[in-house]
């Protein structure tokens, strides 16, 4: 399947996609089945270097006990190898959600069994497995695993699958259910022979998260003077993640990021500067990733005029749920990132979504929940369209917030319709 549509043609596909998608779900919200399972493992936490991987978990560990409300809930933490490991991230899931039990553990891909004894008494107490939101299916082997070493259901939650490889594809054959995060997927899975009842289109999880951190994020935009809806955000974006060692293995890689940082962030910066001349409010530049830290100053700051600089502030690598408490009480969002946007939308702030081509097929799920509006295929679109749009909801900013009510009632239903539909399975 082609990557890179243009807006037109992303526009077209979502709305008879989403239509036909919704029309196939509806008769199940309503639905009240009993819930099935007393214990749910779910497997998640891919990397803890970014925040919307983070959010992945948070906001499905809100799903589910929004709807699995008598179940226990056991995480397996895909980046901890053992249970005994620690981290910022992990810290902050327990407190935010203090009766699910973190547990780490390893699986051999060479034979799909699994290590650590709290992993082998986990897969023996829950009644299902469930592999949460990402950019793919990324620890298909532990699916394999946990289908070698049991027949009770397991499925996939809000996941993108652009690619089904053989391997991937043995585990979709088995899966109890197969979630993707927008309808591109789906399409991906017809083209491989995958269609039926089992699959629906879910969007990301991170559209569930609720964790916030208050008095940090309160503490920290105090000591800014940053008022409530009185400032926008700004998260810049390389066209390729630069990972430890990936740029040297991939000299391409590195030869589109340099080509095209200046062009992306200049798009971005027109719109700073429309905001801080129109409003005379402030700008905070903030990361989605550890790495973007470090591009701040050269792509976002240090090219705008010395009469806009000193509107501008910024923020180091944070925990979303500070992020979250700060997206909540920002006007607007505007990000190269895939995740601060949901993260914002979800706390009721508009955002909008700058996409690289670049960055997979996830971005249809922003056309299929009906926010064409505040996303921009970043080379089909300028920096004056992307400042007036900003101007645009500054002006009318209650439109906006009920804009912001209709995505996140979507996303309600379609969440409840999913559990709906995953509580109708029986574990062996």
């Amino acid at each position: 399947m082609k990557t890179n549509m243009n807006r037109r043609d992303w526009l077209r596909f979502s709305a008879a996609a989403t239509l036909s998608c919704w029309s196939a779900g509806a008769p199940l919200l309503g639905a009240k089945a009993k819930n099935p399972f007393k214990v749910i493992l779910l497997i998640s936490g891919w990397k803890d270097v970014n925040i919307g991987d983070i959010t992945h978990t948070t906001g499905l560990l809100h799903t589910l006990q929004t709807h699995f409300p008598d179940s226990k809930i056991i995480l397996w933490k895909s980046n901890m190898r053992t249970t005994d490991q620690k981290s910022e991230s992990a810290a902050m899931i327990k407190r935010h959600f203090p009766s699910v039990e973190i547990i780490g553990g390893i699986v051999n891909r060479g034979n799909f069994n699994m290590q650590g004894d709290d992993l082998h008494r986990a897969v023996d107490e829950a009644d299902i497995f469930v592999h949460g939101s990402g950019p793919s299916v990324v620890r298909w082997d532990a699916l394999a695993a946990w289908s070698k070493r049991t027949d009770k259901p397991f499925g996939i939650f809000g996941t993108t699958i652009q690619d089904i490889a053989a391997p991937l594809k043995s585990v979709l054959e088995k899966a109890s259910f197969i979630y993707p995060r927008e309808t591109a997927s789906i399409e991906v899975l017809k083209e491989h022979g995958f269609e039926g009842e089992r699959i629906m289109f879910v969007p990301d999880a991170t559209f569930d998260l609720r964790t916030r951190d208050e008095e940090t994020a309160l503490n920290f935009l105090n000591e800014r003077k940053l008022k409530d809806r009185q400032f926008i955000c700004v998260i810049p974006r390389l066209r390729w993640t630069p990972y430890p060692g990936r740029m040297e293995k991939n000299p391409p890689m590195q030869e589109t990021n340099d080509r095209y940082k200046e062009i992306d962030h200049a798009k971005a910066r027109e719109a700073i500067i429309a905001w801080a001349e129109k409003t005379k409010l402030p700008v905070l530049v903030c990361p989605e990733m550890t790495y973007q830290v470090d591009i701040m100053d050269e792509l976002l700051i240090d090219p705008l005029p010395q009469s806009i600089k000193p509107y501008v502030q910024k923020r180091g690598y944070w925990m979303p749920d500070e992020a979250a408490s700060v997206y909540a009480r920002a006007h607007t969002v505007l990000s190269f990132e895939c995740h601060s946007p949901i993260i914002a939308t979800a706390m009721g702030t508009p955002a909008f979504y700058l996409r690289q081509p670049e960055d997979t097929i996830k971005g249809q799920m922003y056309y299929d929940l009906g926010m064409a509006d505040w996303t921009f295929e970043l080379e089909q679109s300028t920096g004056r369209q992307i400042a007036d749009r900003l101007l645009e909801v500054a002006t009318d900013y209650p439109q906006a917030l009920d804009k912001v009510k209709a995505v996140n009632a979507k996303t309600a239903v379609l969440y409840a319709q999913a559990a709906a539909r995953m509580k109708a399975l029986r574990s062996s």
